[in-house]
């Protein structure tokens, strides 16, 4: 068997694909979440990260809203977790790769982000999720820093799953036409995973499906692909009344991931076209 692999938030969208794909490739898996799991608990971390070759820290406090709400728990989660596990790695020789987020950038660039770019989060979300990369890079443990964006899958809250409970209603849909990004199929963001652990890469890489969309188009190609009558209106982000700014631009730049990990990335069109296949009748129901 190979290493094994603690994977933190391991039950969420992100963490429950990452298991299955890394036991696949014959990897000790370790699941760690909530409630039996803390990553901002310090005894808890020691205690069950015990004996693990590597972590995969998909743990997170991901509800924007609440955060602004809810400072200190995003921070505690986020910011002090990240922490705290940098600081376990770091004498043990353990390599970590953090997930993070392209809410760490206030939106307002004219080009896709590059990893080099200087981060401006314009939430406390965005703001706790800075922190926590900071933090991991500043324990000096051997680790990468995965940023990912506009995520969906199966196992959790995302915006395909929120479209289409919307859509039972029969009414018409408003979604934001001013957000442009890259829907992510959280399928995909594992196998980019898989290949950082494979290299053992470090730094900061940033991780999306090719081509952007606002969140208005990807709700069209969605509701086509779906069979969903409803008609679809666009909007800007400043109709609806929201605690948490988002980044108007999300765009990413792949590039380093694809050179430095050999990372095939998919277009998001082709992506979430397989996911709606696979997951339709799942999401739409009877």
């Amino acid at each position: 068997m190979k290493d094994t692999v603690a994977v933190t938030g391991g039950r969420g969208m992100l963490g429950s694909d990452l298991a299955s794909r890394l036991q696949a490739l014959g990897y000790g898996v370790r699941v760690l979440d909530l409630p039996d799991f803390d990553l901002a608990d310090a005894r808890q971390l020691e205690a069950k990260l015990e004996g693990a070759d590597l972590v995969v820290n998909c743990a997170a406090f991901t509800n924007v809203d609440l955060a602004e709400e809810l400072k200190e728990t995003a921070m505690r989660v986020n910011a002090l977790g990240p922490g705290l596990l940098g600081a376990w790695a770091k004498p043990r020789g353990a390599y970590v790769i953090h997930i993070s987020t392209d809410y760490v950038f206030d939106g307002a660039s004219r080009h896709p982000y590059v990893e080099t770019d200087q981060p401006n989060p314009v939430s406390v979300y965005g703001r706790s999720k800075w922190e926590g990369e900071k933090n991991i890079l500043q324990s000096g443990c051997r680790a990468a820093i995965l940023r990912v964006q506009w995520s969906y899958g199966i196992h959790g809250t995302n915006f395909i799953a929120k479209l289409v409970e919307s859509a039972r209603s029969g009414k018409e849909l408003k979604v934001v036409s001013d957000q442009v990004g890259a829907p992510t199929w959280t399928v995909d963001t594992a196998g980019a995973i898989c290949a950082l652990i494979e290299e053992r890469r470090e730094g900061i890489f940033h991780y999306a499906s090719s081509g952007f969309a606002s969140r208005y188009e990807v709700a069209v190609f969605a509701a086509r692909k779906l069979g969903l009558a409803n008609r679809i209106a666009p909007c800007l982000s400043a109709e609806f009344a929201l605690p948490a700014v988002r980044p108007k631009s999300s765009r990413f730049c792949t590039d380093k991931i694809r050179q430095t990990a050999g990372c095939r990335i998919r277009p998001w069109e082709e992506a979430l076209g397989e996911f709606l296949e696979l997951a339709g009748r799942r999401i739409v129901g009877p």
